[in-house]
């Protein structure tokens, strides 16, 4: 079972976070990778179904692809439900095969083993989405320009 990112799609959404805006066109996308409009969108396409990219239309009514904070954690529970599926279809074919054939006990436990994960993905991103709305100063005790001492330390 593989997975992760395609080299295209991993060049996508480095560009993506690495504007101080998060967002670009398709064009802009093509400008800045050098590459076919075509291969940006290939790549959106398997961005957007991974939850990992955001489609949204600016005032001149041209796609703007988004990434934001928000993103990783929706990812991450939509890949525990992903996992959720798994789990109630080894669960079917464990009724299917009878619940004391050796096929029907395997499936069985990686339906355990699965729905171990999902709770524990699920239950790690719900403590953890905090640290997606952390402000860099309060993880590395700086305070940004135009921000007194003061009014950094009352947050």
């Amino acid at each position: 079972m593989a997975s992760g990112l395609t080299k295209m799609a991993a060049r996508v959404l480095t560009c993506l976070f690495t504007t101080d805006s998060g967002s670009l066109t398709a064009s802009q996308l093509a400008q800045r990778l050098q590459v076919s409009p075509a291969s940006i969108s290939k790549a959106i396409t398997f961005l957007e179904s991974q939850s990992l990219v955001r489609r949204e239309r600016d005032e001149r009514r041209r796609d703007r692809y988004v990434v934001d904070d928000e993103l990783f954690y929706q990812a991450t529970i939509a890949s525990a439900r992903s996992n959720d599926q798994l789990v109630e279809t080894a669960r079917q074919g464990v009724a299917l095969l009878g619940p004391h054939t050796p096929a029907a006990a395997r499936l069985e436990n990686i339906a355990r083993f699965l729905d171990f994960i999902s709770e524990s993905i699920t239950r790690a991103a719900e403590q953890a989405r905090e640290v997606l709305h952390t402000s860099h100063s309060a993880t590395t005790g700086r305070v940004p320009p135009g921000q007194s001492g003061q009014a950094a330390s009352r947050s």
